[in-house]
Parts: C-alpha cells; structure tokens; sequence
C-alpha cells in the first residue's frame, strides 16, 4: 500500500515534468514540418506565377 502510494505521490508530482518531455519533440517537429512547407510554397509560387501582375497591369 505504501508503494502505491509513492508511485501515485511521483506520478502526480512529475506530471509537469513528462508533459514538457513529451510536447518538446511535437513543437520541434511542427516548427520543422513549417518551415519545410513555407520553402515549397516559396518554389511552387516562384515556378508557378498567381497571375498578380496580369491584375496588376490590368488595373493600371
């Protein structure tokens, strides 16, 4: 009974501390997965153009 105790006692104490342990590769991973997506949108939109000079000139 009293190493259930314990162990309920360290879970409950090193909640904050598995939380931190596990959201830290999950952040690294979306940072990464972000700027991997922004870099081929930059390339898709610098080889595929979005027509904003037609309107562009269109309007002038």
């Amino acid at each position: 009974m009293t190493k259930l105790i314990c162990v309920l006692a360290a879970m409950l104490m090193l909640q904050g501390c598995i939380t931190s342990v596990v959201t830290f590769p999950v952040k690294v991973a979306y940072k990464a997965t972000k700027g991997v997506v922004k870099g081929t949108a930059a390339v898709v939109g610098a080889v595929i153009p979005d027509g904003d000079d037609d309107k562009k000139s269109k309007d002038d």
